[in-house]
């Protein structure tokens, strides 16, 4: 049984630790996130289905808001969203998953001729691979001498903070009246005993130069309004993911991206130095 979570009255957030409920970017159903061990946040189908249904290489459990990527012994277990979502290419199913994931696609058909949802645009067909790369649609991102992986690009960072209407803010972390970070490329090395990476350079949005405060500010996802004030409660989880160089290869991108070749008056408003 699902237990009743609660805030404490005088918490500045209204986020819990388990269970923040969201949308798939990619089809728009709803998803539950989580954090592993690890702290890497990973997406989970937002119901519990029977053990026996569920490939065991899918099987997770939740354990005192903590997803494990293994069953807990139980007949229940719960399932990644990746293995259900209908904007993927999904690998053979069982009949009660592939059931599922079609009423998913079905749910998906629906919001977008609703209006509700708008699936990301796919890149042309006619576009080559060195345009794709000229604008990362997940940058890496250094910040307190830690690199992340953005789950959108730099420009489209929203701010997590909550309006007064119970909304979330609709400002960009970037902003132009702040100074911004510089695209540069730096050594794309291993961390933690791992195989060399793919690439030996990688292009990163470097905030390091920044003050202090302002990168705390880009690590909270937090606009310079609601950076000021410490009343304004999360209504999101902050979008970083810690980066690895072999698990995010395809991301690193050996390029500067397009505005970082653009003249210094329209890339000074990005941060980006020619």
């Amino acid at each position: 049984m699902r237990r009743s979570l609660q805030i404490a009255p005088g918490s500045a957030s209204r986020l819990l630790r388990c269970g923040q409920s969201g949308r798939c970017r990619d089809c728009g159903n709803p998803i539950e996130w989580y954090h592993r061990s690890d702290q890497h946040p990973v997406r989970l189908h937002p119901h519990e289905l029977p053990a026996a249904q569920v490939p065991e290489a899918c099987r997770w459990h939740v354990s005192s808001g903590v997803a494990h990527p293994a069953g807990d012994g139980s007949s229940w277990c719960r399932l990644p969203h990746a293995v259900l979502c209908p904007a993927r290419d999904a690998p053979p199913l069982p009949p009660g998953l592939a059931g599922l994931r079609r009423s998913l696609a079905v749910l998906s058909r629906r919001l977008i001729d609703a209006g509700i949802f708008t699936p990301p645009p796919a890149s042309p067909p006619s576009q080559t691979p060195e345009a794709v790369i000229c604008r990362p649609a997940r940058p890496i991102v250094q910040l307190l001498y830690v690199r992340y992986l953005a789950s959108r690009p730099v420009d489209e960072i929203q701010c997590v903070a909550q309006t007064r209407h119970r909304h979330r803010c609709a400002s960009p972390v970037l902003i132009s009246c702040a100074p911004g970070g510089v695209w540069t490329l730096m050594p794309a090395t291993a961390e933690g005993g791992q195989l060399a990476p793919p690439a030996d350079v990688m292009a990163v949005y470097e905030l390091g130069p920044l003050p202090y405060a302002e990168q705390l500010r880009w690590r909270a996802q937090r606009c310079a309004q609601h950076a000021a004030s410490s009343t304004a409660a999360d209504l999101a989880v902050a979008e970083w993911e810690p980066f690895e160089p072999l698990r995010h290869h395809e991301h690193v991108h050996s390029r500067l991206p397009a505005a970082a070749h653009r003249r210094p008056g329209p890339a000074a408003r990005d941060g980006v130095r020619p």
